[in-house]
């Protein structure tokens, strides 16, 4: 496994290859990070992996500057996994005034996009930064960020980028909580109370699945919920897999979405439902 830092070196290396897959961090790597790397082994010859903390898709008053970086212990993670892994520095990234980003379509400003403005602009402009560095066949997203996964597909369908996009399901500890790297944040207290949120969108799904079509009355149920337990709720909302849009009865393919603040720590989480025709 090579680790390279530069544009030119990676491009060098990647020259004869023909089949990429490409799984971009921010590092701070965990298990689902590593079930990434394993199915991009599925998708092509030579993986490739980034890390590197975005400081386009921080908000000023958001943790970039204390967002854990540990690249020694995730390069010992990638080996085995990683035929190379791209780590610029922002510099490197980012070599004169950002003068050109990409602007996500309306859905950005909805969901994590309402509470966080600039976050999926910063996101989606790294994004294809990435993808025409590395010119990938495949890339691979965590579907735990379910709105990111749909604005990197639309994005790749619209500028017509050759990657196909590939979601991986949300890998979970054993007691529901979808891994992320801030779930290190939390103190002990905030971890055991932490899993509530996955309760609170089974509930959700469950209620769903055997019948109710008031999907307004369900975010305010999981919102009511959370907020009882202490929780600070940014949303929590019934959405059409298709196209993130508010869900109507008719649908069929559905996903519930949340949002919430536990002490400091903002967490997310999504469950999809898929019902019977």
């Amino acid at each position: 496994m090579q680790l390279i830092p530069t544009i030119a070196e990676l491009r060098a290396r990647l020259t004869n290859e023909r089949a990429i897959t490409f799984v971009p961090t921010m590092g701070n790597l965990h298990e689902g990070h590593l079930d990434l790397m394993r199915l991009a082994r599925e998708h092509g010859d030579c993986v490739v992996a980034s890390i590197f903390v975005n400081p386009l898709q921080f908000g000023p008053n958001e943790d970039f500057d204390k967002y854990p970086r540990t690249m020694e212990a995730d390069c010992a993670r990638l080996k085995g996994l990683a035929d190379a892994v791209f780590a610029p520095s922002v510099n490197e990234m980012y070599p004169a005034q950002q003068t050109v980003f990409v602007e996500p379509p309306d859905i950005a400003n909805e969901l994590c996009g309402a509470t966080r403005p600039g976050h999926f602009r910063g996101m989606a402009t790294v994004v294809l930064k990435l993808l025409n560095i590395v010119q990938p066949q495949v890339a691979l997203f965590g579907k735990k960020d379910y709105q990111q996964l749909h604005i990197i597909r639309q994005m790749a369908a619209q500028l017509n980028l050759p990657a196909r996009i590939i979601g991986g399901e949300t890998v979970r500890a054993a007691d529901g909580l979808a891994l992320s790297s801030r779930n290190q944040y939390l103190s002990e207290a905030e971890r055991g109370e932490a899993v509530f949120l996955f309760r609170t969108l089974q509930s959700l799904r469950q209620k769903i699945l055997l019948g109710e079509r008031n999907f307004e009355q369900l975010q305010q149920q999981g919102v009511e919920a959370l907020a009882a337990r202490g929780w600070v709720v940014d949303y929590v909302a019934v959405r059409s897999q298709s196209d993130l849009r508010p869900a109507s009865g008719s649908q069929r393919e559905l996903v519930i979405l949340a949002a919430a603040r536990l002490g400091n720590t903002r967490l997310l989480d999504n469950i999809e439902v898929c019902l019977a025709g």
